[in-house]
């Protein structure tokens, strides 16, 4: 399905372009709204184009094709998985190890989840380059160049509700984002990711570990 959006599109980009070069905060608003107007019309033009599709699917074999795609089961589990030493796993512990050490060669637990890091003192010169890098509207543009309900990680934060409530989150980031910068410290929950490992398409089983791909999910917020 291709969907084009192109007026929308060039008018947001050319008002985001305005707001670069002048930083005021009328320019934002009006890119803000542009840019609610551009999300606007691709939700509207993928509906048009899904029911298009949909009316167009008349034959019995793509018909079938269609219906076996929309009716797998996204939570399908793995079960035990055939090692490089043609050993099965026997428990899900095994399964995962087994993933881990085929994606993630090297790696090695960590006692206590995450790798303690200090943080450097900082000066009032530094803070003061921090004020200007991170900025309300810098950080405000920021939440709204995300999609508002991608897969969120560890933590369960979906983009939506930083977007809704940026009013109030907005001082508080501001405020977090300028301390890690200017101290080099990253909080250690960030440094968490949700690994999701999906079924390559196109293979005839899936009984190795590299007939799946693993998907690193990060926090918004990193």
């Amino acid at each position: 399905m291709d969907i084009r959006i192109r007026v929308p599109q060039k008018r947001s980009q050319r008002l985001f372009n305005r707001c670069r070069a002048d930083n005021k905060s009328s320019s934002w608003e009006l890119y803000r709204e542009a840019q609610r107007r551009y999300r606007k019309e691709v939700r509207k033009a993928s509906k048009e184009t899904w029911r298009t599709f949909c009316s167009s699917v008349n034959d019995l074999p793509r018909s079938a094709r269609l219906h076996r795609a929309l009716s797998r089961d996204p939570k399908t589990r793995l079960g035990s998985l055939v090692a490089p030493t043609r050993e099965c796993t026997q428990s899900k512990g095994d399964t995962l190890d087994l993933l881990l050490d085929t994606h993630f060669p090297n790696s090695a637990a960590v006692e206590g989840g995450v790798v303690p890091t200090t943080a450097c003192h900082a000066t009032r010169v530094a803070w003061q380059v921090t004020a200007g890098i991170i900025t309300y509207l810098r950080v405000d543009w920021a939440i709204d160049s995300f999609a508002a309900y991608k897969s969120p990680s560890m933590d369960g934060i979906f983009l939506a509700l930083l977007q809704e409530g940026w009013e109030i989150l907005i001082p508080y980031l501001v405020r977090i984002f300028r301390a890690c910068l200017v101290t080099g410290f990253v909080p250690a929950l960030w440094h968490q990711a949700k690994v999701v490992f999906i079924p390559k398409p196109g293979r005839s089983s899936y009984c190795g570990p590299r007939d799946v791909r693993p998907i690193s999910l990060t926090l918004f917020l990193l």
